[in-house]
């Protein structure tokens, strides 16, 4: 079968241009209908940060020009706020009727704190837009929603419950933002499950709180200030305000929701975010979500009551404002704008490192609003990206080991795809693997003249027979520098590897880049993948420091794809590689040496434990191996 690395792509890929996609490519408005008006004063708002003035109301006239504006290309809108329900039953009702008139509106939404929530509205809902999708906010259990207070300072929690509640009784279903903050953290389980417990919750969506750069309080818009931003004085101080987390701690939070959510079968009702978005990522699917797609700034767009129009309302205002919204706009003053914008220049450049990047295809680059707030505090967003490399690796974990969730905080296994990476028929190969008396055909090997051994004997990507112990041509399959290492694994371990490569410099071969010491692991099960990846990961702690100077293991999971059924398999796949800046030349010079340690550990490791529990789960301080 063949092997390859994957493939890097530019910026485009990661961040398009609004001028650069088809008409078909679907854009996304934020009405903030009363501006930053709202009847509650949440502790933690950003929208209240702004300081912008408040009491308008989008109409439907600015509606009706905004559908002029995206003519002709999809229009997702989401109603927002502040509080979109303060705006009078009429008031909405003539801008949902503007928005199901305009023929590219192809989904409405809305995001409301819930306290004004009762029948007459839904009513409303029904009769002018029964497609209108429905969120809360709703920070957890009493406890973690509680930085969302009226402006007497009292919880909101209550009545919330009884916006679900009713919710319910109407046969609506409703997704959920929840922020997740220092009052939610080392309680995902209970948090999961108290907003499961509510029937007309369909989906969760956990945001962190990454507030550490907020050092003053929100001003009070008049001279006596209400309990609330009382409250929020006391919460805020000169390193940061009491409800922010960090992205290590947003992380952990987040895996250990998503073990609880799979262990107890709320995923077959609840939608995780973003738990599923990486989920769809790792399988190579498209998701709605601007933090994991190329659909980032450039395709969404806010709209104020004032007609102040611009960029994603994340993103620092008055900075991400574009122009002003007039009757006789078009999509091409809009790209001309973006094109002119600092900030978005400044975003855009964010995505430049993403390019080369392991996690790239899966990761999507991220929330740029987010990157570019950990930029101004610290510098640069590696903290960020660092977090994001954890959602993936635990969330590929928790995938193929669902059974054994402690993988996801292994810090040596990572996400690292192989592109290509397909058999034929994958359950016939493990099949045979075990079956001594199955038949098999002969194999084609040919050796190119640097060692590569394939059905065609040439350097490069090209297709090998599927050979496994009992097959008479099993060791001429096999690269002779690599071959130490398969026994190791098929004889010593009973492991079935299902690839293997000894390296090659591919000296003097012009376009041909160097090929790295490999071996796929192919696990017959879930529960040996979880004990041979913790094995494993044992091995490469062992090995750490016995390795030559310039050798580092990688350990690396991945997918293998069976052309046959087009079922994935996850697999594990070792690498010997370069590390400390070491040279290619240098790599395959020492190589025997490096490969007779790797031989030596795997010959010597401990038996599969009984809980697959890896090493490094044990060693927080754990390295993790170079990316």
């Amino acid at each position: 079968m063949p092997t390859a690395q994957s493939t890097h792509g530019t910026t485009d890929s990661l961040y398009a241009r609004l001028a650069a996609t088809r008409s078909e490519t679907a854009v996304s408005v934020i009405l903030k209908l009363r501006g930053e008006t709202c009847d509650i004063d949440c502790l933690y708002c950003y929208e209240k940060r702004k300081e912008s003035p408040g009491g308008a109301r989008i109409t439907a006239a600015q509606v009706h020009r905004l559908g002029n504006l995206f003519a002709g290309r999809p229009l997702s809108v989401e109603l927002h706020g502040g509080e979109p329900l303060t705006a009078s039953r009429q008031h909405l009702g003539a801008i949902l009727d503007e928005l199901r008139s305009q023929p590219n509106v192809i989904r409405v939404s809305m995001q409301t704190n819930g306290l004004l929530l009762d029948d007459e509205w839904l009513d409303l809902f029904d009769e002018r837009c029964p497609e209108l999708e429905i969120g809360l906010s709703l920070d957890g259990d009493a406890f973690g929603n509680s930085w969302r207070v009226g402006y007497d300072g009292r919880p909101t929690y209550p009545r919330v419950v009884r916006s679900l509640e009713l919710l319910a009784r109407r046969g609506r279903q409703t997704g959920i933002i929840c922020a997740v903050t220092p009052r939610v953290l080392g309680r995902a389980r209970e948090v999961i499950d108290h907003l499961a417990s509510f029937h007309a919750v369909s989906t969760i969506s956990l945001v962190p709180c990454f507030d550490g750069s907020i050092t003053k309080p929100t001003a009070a818009p008049h001279r006596r200030q209400p309990a609330s931003r009382i409250l929020q004085q006391q919460a805020v101080g000169p390193v940061g305000p009491e409800w922010a987390i960090t992205p290590e701690q947003y992380a952990d939070f987040v895996l250990e929701a998503a073990a609880h959510w799979v262990a107890t079968g709320t995923f077959r009702r609840i939608k995780l975010e973003p738990t599923v978005s990486v989920i769809r990522r790792l399988k190579g699917l498209q998701t709605r979500s601007c933090h994991f797609s190329d659909m980032k700034c450039d395709h969404v767009f806010t709209l104020y009551p004032d007609n102040r129009f611009g960029s994603c309302d994340e993103l620092p205002w008055p900075q991400a404002r574009l122009t002003s919204l007039a009757d006789d706009q078009r999509q091409s003053d809009i790209n001309s704008e973006q094109l002119q914008s600092p900030l978005l220049q400044q975003a855009r450049s964010l995505v430049e490192k993403c390019v080369t990047c392991d996690y790239r295809d899966t990761c999507g680059a991220g929330c740029l609003a987010v990157r570019l707030r950990f930029t101004q505090e610290s510098g640069d967003d590696d903290n960020y990206c660092a977090q994001r490399m954890r959602l993936i690796d635990g969330t590929a974990a928790l995938l193929a080991q669902p059974e054994h969730p402690s993988g996801m905080h292994c810090t040596r296994w990572r996400w690292r795809p192989r592109i290509p990476n397909d058999m034929q028929d994958v359950p016939a190969f493990l099949a045979r693997w075990d079956d001594p008396a199955a038949a098999r055909q002969p194999a084609q090997l040919r050796i190119s003249e640097h060692g590569n051994i394939n059905t065609v004997g040439q350097p490069g990507t090209h297709e090998a027979d599927d050979l496994d112990p009992h097959h008479p041509q099993w060791h001429d399959g096999i690269e002779p520098g690599v071959r130490p290492m398969v026994d190791a694994l098929t004889r010593g371990w009973n492991a079935v590897t299902y690839d293997s490569c000894q390296g090659h410099a591919h000296d003097g071969l012009p376009g041909a880049e160097p090929r790295l010491l490999a071996v796929g692991v192919l696990p017959r099960n879930r529960t040996e993948y979880a004990h041979l990846a913790a094995r494993l990961c044992g091995v490469a702690e062992r090995v750490t420091h016995d390795l030559p100077t310039g050798y580092s293991l990688q350990l690396g999971r991945s997918e293998l794809t069976c052309r046959t059924s087009g079922r994935t398999f996850p697999t594990l796949d070792v690498r010997l590689t370069p590390a400390n800046g070491a040279g290619i030349s240098a790599y395959f010079h020492g190589i025997d040496g490096a490969v007779r340690v790797l031989v030596n550990a795997l010959e010597t490791a401990p038996p599969n434990s009984a809980d697959a529990v890896c090493s490094c789960n044990s060693n927080p301080s754990a390295e993790g191996v170079a990316r």
